[in-house]
C-alpha cells in the first residue's frame, strides 16, 4: 500500500513540471500577442498612381492613433487661419506655439490637457527636428523645411498663411496635395 502511494506521488511530480511548462508557454504567447497589439502601428495604406494621392490630402498619412490630435489641432487653429501641416515647422516651433498665449500679435486661449497633449503628440510626431545651431523660426517663410518643400516657388515679399491657397486650393480643407494646374506637373 505504501509503494502505491509513492508511485502516485511520482507520477504527479512528473506531470506537474509539464503542466507548469505548458502554462508558462501559454502565458508567454498571450503576453507576446498583447504586446504586439499594443505597439502595432496602424497600417499605412499603399498609394497608387493618379488621383488617389489627393485623397490623402495631408502631407503624410496620419495613423489612427494621431487622428484625434490632428482633428483637435485643425478645429482650434483653422478657426482663425489655415492650419499648417506640422512638417513645415520644426518641433521646437510647435512646442513654443502651444505654450505661448501671444500668438502672432493676438492673445489666444491656450489648450489645456488632455486636448493639448493630443495636439502635441500629433505635432511632435509629424514635425521635423531642428538643428542645434538654428534659430527657431516663427514665420513659415523662415522655416528651412518650408523652403525645402517649396524649392522652385518664388515667395511673395509678404507671406501670410492665406497665401497657401494660391497654390494649394484645398488648403482650407487641410489638403496640401491638391495643387493649382500650373503646379500639378512641376516636379
Amino acid at each position: 500500500m505504501n509503494g502505491g502511494r509513492q508511485r502516485k506521488n511520482q507520477r504527479q511530480g512528473r506531470r506537474s513540471p509539464l503542466v507548469l511548462l505548458m502554462l508558462i508557454l501559454l502565458w508567454s504567447i498571450s503576453i507576446g500577442w498583447l504586446a504586439a497589439q499594443a505597439t502595432s502601428v496602424t497600417e499605412i495604406p499603399q498609394i497608387a498612381q493618379g488621383n488617389q494621392i489627393e485623397s490623402i490630402g495631408t502631407v503624410d498619412v496620419v495613423p489612427e492613433r494621431y487622428q484625434l490630435g490632428q482633428e483637435v489641432y485643425r478645429d482650434n487653429c483653422a478657426t482663425c487661419h489655415i492650419a499648417l501641416p506640422p512638417q513645415v515647422m520644426p518641433t521646437e516651433t510647435w512646442r513654443q506655439l502651444l505654450q505661448d498665449p501671444e500668438h502672432y500679435g493676438q492673445t489666444i486661449r491656450l489648450l489645456i490637457d488632455p486636448p493639448r497633449l493630443l495636439v502635441w503628440n500629433y505635432l511632435r510626431t509629424f514635425s521635423r527636428l531642428q538643428s542645434k545651431d538654428e534659430e527657431i523660426p516663427y514665420r513659415v517663410a523662415n522655416s528651412r523645411y518650408f523652403k525645402a518643400l517649396h524649392p522652385r516657388v518664388k515667395m511673395p515679399e509678404v507671406l501670410n498663411i492665406s497665401s497657401c491657397a494660391t497654390c494649394h486650393p484645398g488648403a482650407s480643407q487641410y489638403n496640401f496635395r491638391k495643387l493649382t494646374p500650373e503646379w500639378v506637373n512641376s516636379s
